[in-house]
């Protein structure tokens, strides 16, 4: 029988006093989990998302003043811009906004692939831009971008985002060869499927793409190359986060975590 995972205390010692960290996507799902950690570890939390009251609930929720809103659309140039303004003086960037569209190629509208690519590989090369020179410059960061399976791994219907997550698995290579000398460590963590609003929406679209009902996606789409026949939660993707900005995770950098229940072992 699979085991069933009911999210309990903090398993990785972490302690973050005094340090700043930004997480994007941050009104739900992984970024929220991720930010939560985070602050619950003593850092002051930059939480970013185009959903201002998810903010704010999240803010909230924390109750300890640690995270600080800031609503931006990662999409557009203005919002690129603040990103990268937003990112001088982080310790610790976790990139984690996402989207996702199911179509196929030749039904894809273009401006939504580049959207796409804009917010899940674009937006993380500007905010690493603005947050290298302080990293460098104290001789430490933890730069963790949230990949994915299909960062590893190609699935039909799904151009943009497969895209857009090999091309940061490439980025985040590239930041770890060039912060290796600086102290900074850059890994992706490439989770399966997660409890989350995206892959519930992404639920209903599979099933409109395959005209299938949505109970038969879950079972024949998205836990098919799974070995483990369940969801993954956000808080076992905020541990492995959590790891990797870690002291003993100093020599951890330029890889690829798959959280993905041996799919990738096929």
């Amino acid at each position: 029988m699979t085991e069933q995972l009911t999210p309990g205390p903090h398993s990785v010692v972490l302690d973050l006093t005094g340090r700043t960290a930004l997480v994007t996507g941050a009104a739900s799902g992984i970024g929220r989990a991720c930010a939560l950690r985070l602050a619950a570890a003593g850092a002051k939390v930059r939480v970013v998302d185009r959903d201002a009251d998810g903010l704010r609930a999240l803010q909230d929720e924390d109750g300890g003043g640690s995270l600080q809103p800031h609503p931006l659309d990662l999409t557009d140039a203005e919002g690129l811009d603040a990103a990268e303004r937003l990112a001088a003086g982080t310790d610790i960037l976790v990139n984690n906004a996402g989207a996702q569209l199911v179509r196929p190629i030749e039904e894809f509208p273009p401006e939504d692939f580049r959207r796409l690519l804009t917010l899940m590989l674009e937006a993380p090369f500007r905010f690493v831009r603005g947050a290298l020179p302080q990293m460098y410059e104290q001789g430490w960061g933890r730069i963790v971008n949230i990949s994915s399976v299909h960062g590893l791994r190609a699935s039909a219907y799904k151009s943009a985002y497969v895209s857009a997550k090999h091309g940061l698995e490439g980025l985040s290579k590239v930041t770890a060869l060039e912060g290796a000398e600086h102290g900074v460590t850059s890994n992706c963590v490439c989770p399966a499927y997660v409890r989350t609003p995206l892959v519930e929406r992404q639920i209903t679209d599979q099933a409109a793409a395959h005209g299938i009902s949505e109970d038969r996606v879950v079972s024949e789409i998205l836990l098919a190359d799974s070995a483990l026949k369940r969801l993954l939660e956000p808080e076992e993707v905020a541990e492995a986060v959590a790891y990797l900005c870690t002291r003993e995770a100093s020599f951890v950098t330029g890889t690829s975590l798959p959280l993905d229940g041996a799919w990738t072992a096929h």
